[in-house]
């Protein structure tokens, strides 16, 4: 038997012999007063309080122990006496391990050492943990443990925990700052017959009652114009979206973003709403615009390293600049710069102006890869991607895209082979796209039949119908609600930002 196994009979034995004493742990009930943080925030000498958590250390004095609670709040010191629970309470502590969930009542004091604690009068077993915590308790280093069994994360790692805790105030701020400009927050269907809004490809499923297929939605898009035209002016949605595609440090193939669309607004509109939006957020999260690149305390594996997850941190994709210790400083204004002069600097100033044929090798000298079948947009696309975007660090606004990239936007006036389009770059990667939306169900069809390639069972008729009613100018954008935690809690994965990403399932 080994040693997991053998702890595992030992607790068990420990929980039998409990339930022979007529205390089943699994049945009792216990309310705190409060958390441990709020004990010790509201500390005063001889108050009577009662907590509730998981023990997390031990240590046996004779007749007398510590014990470490610990709860969402974080850690409480407990001492207990032989001479104040009497015998039969005190051999129940012997039943106690690492893990065992309970529930304690006594009065606060500070020991010799500074640390306030309670000096237990009572307690009650409330879940007795038939496998032992992780072997490193304070510090699980194990990249496949850790987001397989994110639980044990979540125990051994208290800034893991602190992590997705900041991820939800995060988007419960998302949520207060447009609910207090007159947004209205929808649910829109996961569940999609034409899959729309993006170029990506969908997990496929089929619905048993109704005899047909049916795709996950790649997008929020096309469901939230609907409701501009149904009337509702100002509309956002925070949700799931899934493309069947790669596994990287900036991809999971299930991930959860923002969308909002504006009646009468356009693409500068858009880009002075997620300026305001991040910094707002950054200030009421992270206490301030400044925010250090890997500032985390999270543990990781090394660049490169690829595990059965299926999933590889892609560090050739990274580069110097993006590596770097940096801040990111998200102080106004920020940065606007568009597309084809990035491509300039970095490709050439003729770029635009040489031959299809001279672009594709150039692109390949440059280090971009090039696919055979890339069309030429494509083409300056990978080079933008590969040796641009990682580079953009700092905030900035990349505009004009070409129109081969977006057909659901507007044509730029003053250059009509671009849309009025952004992309928000921060920490190398896109935050978040926006633009000015087409609303011409004419010119809507047109160019969505293009991206089709003549296949009509490609177009969401519904929605080019629903324009023909008459959509009114808007604005829209969508934050990737992942990729944003990233940045503004210092994480370099994806997958420490979500608690349960998608992994390969063991054999």
């Amino acid at each position: 038997m080994d040693e997991t196994n053998s702890l595992i009979e030992q607790r068990k034995a420990k929980l039998a012999a409990l339930r022979a004493r007529g205390l089943d742990p699994f049945k009792n009930r216990f309310t705190p007063t409060g958390t441990c943080a709020e004990a010790r925030k509201n500390y005063a000498e001889g108050r009577e309080v009662a907590v509730a958590g998981r023990i997390t250390a031990h240590r046996a004095m004779g007749k007398s122990m510590f014990i470490d609670v610990r709860d969402q709040s974080g850690r409480l010191q407990i001492y207990a006496q032989k001479n104040v629970l009497g015998d039969e309470p005190w051999n129940v502590f012997a039943h106690l391990d690492l893990g065992d969930f309970i529930g304690a009542r006594g009065k606060l004091f500070t020991t010799k050492t500074g640390e306030i604690s309670i000096k237990l009068e009572s307690f009650v077993i409330l879940a007795k943990a038939l496998r032992p915590p992780p072997e490193k308790w304070h510090g699980l280093a194990d990249t496949e443990i850790r987001y397989r069994r994110r639980y044990l994360d979540l125990m051994a790692n208290p800034d893991v925990k602190e992590i997705f805790l900041r991820r939800s105030e995060i988007i419960r701020e998302i949520r207060n700052f447009l609910h207090a400009r007159g947004y209205v927050e929808v649910e829109t269907p996961m569940m999609q017959a034409i899959p729309g809004g993006a170029a990506a490809q969908p997990f496929k499923t089929h619905h048993n009652a109704l005899g047909c297929d049916f795709y996950l939605r790649i997008a929020l898009e096309l469901y939230l114009k609907r409701l501009l035209v149904g009337g509702v002016d100002k509309v956002f949605e925070i949700g799931r979206n899934f493309r069947n595609e790669g596994l990287s440090r900036k991809h999971n193939p299930e991930f959860t973003m923002l969308e909002a669309y504006q009646a009468y607004g356009d693409y500068e509109s858009m880009m002075e709403l997620v300026e305001e939006m991040i910094c707002h957020v950054a200030q009421k999260v992270c206490g301030g615009l400044k925010i250090e690149k890997g500032s985390a305390r999270v543990p990781r594996a090394e660049s490169g390293v690829a595990s059965d997850s299926g999933f590889r941190r892609d560090a050739e994709n990274s580069t110097p600049e993006a590596c770097a210790p940096q801040i990111i400083d998200l102080t106004s204004p920020w940065r606007r710069a568009k597309y084809k002069d990035l491509v300039r600097e970095k490709a050439g100033a003729d770029w635009f102006e040489v031959s299809p044929a001279e672009r594709r090798q150039r692109a390949h000298d440059l280090g971009a890869e090039i696919a055979k079948d890339y069309e030429d947009f494509e083409v300056t696309g990978a080079v933008f991607e590969k040796l641009i975007e990682p580079t953009l660090i700092q905030s900035t606004f990349v505009t004009h895209l070409p129109k081969e990239l977006v057909p659901l936007a507007k044509l730029s006036p003053d250059d009509p082979t671009t849309v009025e389009v952004f992309e928000c770059c921060i920490n190398g990667q896109e935050i978040a796209p926006g633009y000015t939306e087409q609303n011409d169900p004419i010119e809507q069809r047109e160019r969505l039949e293009h991206q089709a390639g003549g296949e009509q069972q490609k177009l969401d008729e519904d929605f080019l119908v629903a324009l023909e009613h008459g959509m009114p100018p808007a604005g829209g954008i969508g934050i990737g609600i992942d990729r944003l935690c990233m940045m503004l809690l210092g994480q370099e994965s994806i997958r420490d930002v979500i608690l349960f990403p998608q992994l390969k399932p063991k054999s």
